[in-house]
């Protein structure tokens, strides 16, 4: 798996194919058995302190305190992770929750949970975020504010982004680069312009992404 600098990169794979796995492995949370890991040219097994402080994440539920707001929450993080106060501003606006004031997160909706993750990722000014499935669970406007997100924080701060997710025309819309798994193994990874070029087609002569990726998993396309 290779990540490009400044890239909005995609991981796809059914369910059970290893991408929760695979993201576990690169921020330490799991013990690798074999293989090497390197992040930002540097072996995470013997610079792991130096590595995960470059990295923001959010994987799987977000860890949000429900009785506190939004600032409430983001300072409990910044005292751990020992960063400026001022950035509990920024990262407010960053993701749009500057007016959420006094209101508790218990009182979020999902998609301004989702945001307020993405917030707390953000506080030690991280180069590379690893999101995982960001936008599980959100109503298309939940999806669009994600996105949009993402793009902000790709384009303006320069940050890289890993995102893994099942939701194929999502994905088509975010990333520039894009790795699909299948049963632990790389199935393909480049852009979307080269996975076009494969020439697997719907029959009805189209590029079609749902296409080429259930190809790729070894599934064939269901008629709707």
């Amino acid at each position: 798996m290779t990540v490009p600098t400044g890239a909005i990169y995609g991981f796809l794979g059914p369910n059970g194919a290893g991408k929760t796995t695979t993201l576990r492995l690169i921020l330490g949370l799991l013990r690798r058995q074999s293989g090497q890991i390197h992040v930002f040219g540097q072996g995470l097994e013997h610079n792991r302190a130096a590595v995960l402080s470059r990295i923001g994440s959010s994987i799987e539920v977000p860890s949000i305190y429900d009785d506190l707001t939004a600032a409430e929450n983001l300072e409990v993080w910044r005292l751990a992770f020992g960063c400026d106060r001022s950035r509990i501003g920024t990262v407010l606006e960053l993701v749009g929750l500057t007016e959420t004031g006094a209101k508790r997160a218990s009182q979020f909706s999902l998609g301004m949970k989702q945001r307020l993750a993405i917030a707390i990722a953000l506080l030690h000014e991280p180069r590379l975020l690893i999101l995982d499935e960001p936008t599980n669970g959100l109503d298309p406007h939940g999806i669009i504010e994600v996105r949009k997100l993402l793009r902000k924080l790709n384009q303006e701060q320069g940050i890289t982004v890993l995102v893994s997710s099942h939701l194929l025309s999502e994905i088509e819309k975010l990333v520039t680069h894009l790795g699909i798994i299948n049963r632990g193994r790389m199935a393909f990874e480049g852009t979307l312009a080269e996975l076009a070029e494969r020439q697997l087609t719907t029959t009805g002569g189209t590029k079609d992404l749902e296409a080429i990726f259930l190809e790729l998993i070894g599934l064939e396309p269901i008629d709707a």
